[in-house]
């Protein structure tokens, strides 16, 4: 048989070609032979945006060789077992061109591909040098075809060693004025319009859609590229990507193809349905994996996480101890993508809350000068626009300033240096839903930026912001505006600010309890930011904080993130008298301990056992005496000790020794005390 091997997460002008298995049969690899010259010469219907001639001169080559074994399947009933080394070896190059015509087609990487013309000109050279030499190998003179047929195949041999592959005259004058473009991009120079729509023209990318997809794949090869060590294509890269997103601003007036939000949300609903996160985390370093890599021993790591773990001589299988055959390590893109679309549904930036040290760079700076220049110019634009722009001209620009500002750190520096905020959060105040949710997203992202975040507050945008938590035009603004009360909430001064803000903690307390899950998590999240300053605690617990959160943790809905959020507010609740007071009285003991039972989740535990542990100091002898009455409990946290975190395990150490104290007293009939800091709160 021949062999295969899983080519989906190669990357693009990469050619792992696969050689047949030595024992295989003729017959065998001329059926297969056969079935991908057609997959190749399918490729004569698609669009090529550029290499259209070297496309062509290898469909007239593999098609007349096409005729050829398909005349041998015909009429030759007995083939000699020395095709196979010809064949295999045409087999090998066939996978090659079907590879590089496949880029060629591909329609989110017409703009790479058109600069990379001379090295797809070299790989169409090169391809048909392979497809002689291997004909030169197969023994024609013993195969049993039509003389006029072996005749085309030896003028084909001929040719293929000759035949000049060129880049195109139309292609290198495209070329040109991309080149041109950039070098203006680094002298400051805004493009003219018009030689930006004859590029994409010629390139058939004709609208929004189809511009954002060739930034969407700049911005994949960008992160591929950021991982290796040579980084030879990272600035090149950069500067298109730059090109791109400035022709997707400028050029077009209308976005698209946008999915519906519905069906889309429904259908990730449905793939993420019983996913636990813990799936998802690096078993090494505990954090939500950003590329994941799956080794020899059939467990996946943060590539990352198990580089270091090579590099520092181990060759066993962290999470088993298992020795490795070898250290080859293949990336695991179906849980990439799970990773990512579970990011999006909890309303976790896959980007920035992930890369902490792998993209640094090319978050923090553009990777070129004319990247940089062109971000410059196109923030700009969008604040120009924002500003003085008709409706729909400013909810395409929030929509810009939203999508460039989700993942680049240099790319929101450039935003808030533009004072594209000010217009951003007048447009809050806009009765357009799409224009009001674009908008807050935007300022969601800018304001991880230290100086976005001082932006919004000095602009008055707290009490806009706050404004749409309570009577947003649609859920999506809603939560938007939640997450970004997160972020401003990181600086001490603000979250002072915000809650001095009366309607602040009854706003999100009101979206814990009716908006959708990733609402829910944001304003969790939002209220956890709030008590860093101990004067927001009692507005938490007078907006009825407590008995939301303890119905969240009975119900049975509750998806295992949300748990672990509200069990973080509580124990922070906890550590003052009435936060517990709340807390026993609504039945958060109960649940407490039923959730250290069930929960899956590390840090869910660990929350737990610190609750559990604050209520004993703070509720006292009453508290512990309905601990240790739990038959579970005491394993739960001793199964902890092994596979708790540290933290984790330090605490339940803790509250394992409250537990004997307590057995013993009691069995002596010393009820003192327990401990010092005991104070008379009574248990409901």
């Amino acid at each position: 048989m021949i062999q295969t091997q899983n080519v989906s997460t190669r990357r693009i002008l990469t050619f792992p070609a696969v050689h047949p298995c030595e024992d295989i049969r003729p017959y065998t690899i001329l059926n297969s032979l056969i079935s991908l010259a057609r997959h190749i010469c399918s490729y004569r219907s698609k669009f090529f945006a550029s290499n259209k001639r070297n496309a062509s001169e290898s469909f007239r080559q593999i098609g007349v060789i096409l005729t050829f074994l398909e005349e041998i399947r015909e009429w030759d009933s007995d083939l000699p077992g020395s095709v196979v080394l010809g064949f295999s070896e045409l087999h090998v190059v066939f996978q090659k061109v079907r590879f590089l015509l496949e880029d060629c087609t591909r329609e989110s990487a017409r703009v790479w591909m058109l600069m990379n013309s001379d090295h797809v000109t070299n790989q169409f050279r090169f391809f048909s040098r392979a497809i002689a030499t291997a004909l030169d190998v197969l023994p024609i003179a013993l195969i049993d075809v039509p003389v006029d047929v072996k005749d085309h195949v030896d003028l084909v041999m001929r040719q293929a060693r000759k035949t000049r592959f060129d880049v195109e005259f139309n292609d290198k004058q495209v070329m040109e004025v991309v080149r041109a473009v950039l070098s203006g991009f680094e002298r400051g120079f805004v493009p003219d319009k018009g030689g930006l729509r004859w590029v994409l023209d010629y390139l058939g990318i004709q609208n929004w859609s189809s511009c954002n997809k060739e930034a969407m794949f700049l911005d994949s090869e960008i992160e591929l590229e950021s991982s290796n060590d040579e980084k030879k294509e990272l600035g090149m890269l950069s500067s298109l990507l730059g090109f791109v997103c400035y022709c997707r601003c400028v050029l077009f007036d209308v976005v698209e193809g946008e999915p519906n939000r519905q069906s889309t949300g429904n259908c990730r609903s449905e793939v993420l349905n019983g996913i636990n996160s813990d799936d998802l985390r690096c078993p090494i370093s505990l954090d939500i994996m950003v590329d994941p890599v799956t080794i020899a021993s059939g467990h996946t790591y943060d590539r990352s996480s198990i580089t270091k773990w090579f590099r520092a001589g181990n060759s066993t299988c962290p999470k088993t101890g298992e020795k490795l055959k070898n250290k080859e390590i293949v990336p695991n893109s179906a849980l990439r993508g799970l990773i990512q679309l579970y990011c999006s549904q909890k309303g976790i930036s896959f980007v920035d809350s992930c890369h902490r040290n792998r993209h640094v760079k090319k978050a923090v700076f553009a990777g070129s000068v004319a990247s940089e220049k062109a971000m410059k110019m196109v923030a700009d634009f969008l604040s120009v626009t924002l500003a003085v722009g008709t409706g729909i001209e400013q909810n395409k620009a929030a929509y810009e300033a939203r999508i460039l500002s989700k993942t680049s750190v240099c790319n929101r520096s450039c935003l808030v240096e533009a004072g594209v905020i000010p217009p951003l959060l007048n447009l809050l105040l806009s009765a357009d839903s799409l224009s009001q949710e674009n908008a807050t997203a935007a300022l969601l992202n800018l304001s991880k930026h230290s100086k976005g975040r001082a932006t919004i507050v000095h602009e008055g945008g707290l009490e806009v912001l706050i404004g749409v938590l309570k009577k947003g035009v649609n859920s999506e603004a809603r939560q938007y505006a939640a997450g970004t009360l997160f972020y401003l909430a990181s600086v001490e001064e603000y979250r002072i600010l915000i809650g001095n803000i009366t309607e602040t903690v009854p706003a999100l307390t009101e979206l814990i309890k009716n908006g959708t899950g990733r609402g829910k998590k944001n304003a969790l999240v939002a209220i956890y930011g709030l008590l860093a300053h101990p004067g927001n605690h009692r507005s938490v617990v007078a907006a009825g904080t407590v008995p939301l959160l303890a119905n969240l943790l009975k119900s049975s809905d509750t998806e295992d993130d949300l748990v672990t959020d509200s069990l973080a507010i509580l124990a922070t609740l906890a550590e003052k008298p009435d936060g517990t007071t709340a807390i026993l009285r609504h039945g958060g003991l109960d649940s407490i301990m039923e959730i250290l039972n069930s929960i899956s989740s590390r840090t869910g535990k660990e929350y737990c056992v610190s609750l559990l542990l604050v209520l004993c100091r703070n509720g006292g002898r009453d508290v512990v005496a309905l601990l240790s009455n739990s038959p579970s409990l005491m394993g739960s946290l001793y199964s902890l000790l092994s596979e708790g975190t540290s933290r984790a395990a330090k605490k339940a150490g803790a509250l394992i020794r409250v537990l004997h104290e307590f057995y013993e007293r009691r069995s002596s009939g010393m009820m003192a005390p327990l401990l010092s800091q005991e104070r008379s709160v009574h248990v409901w």
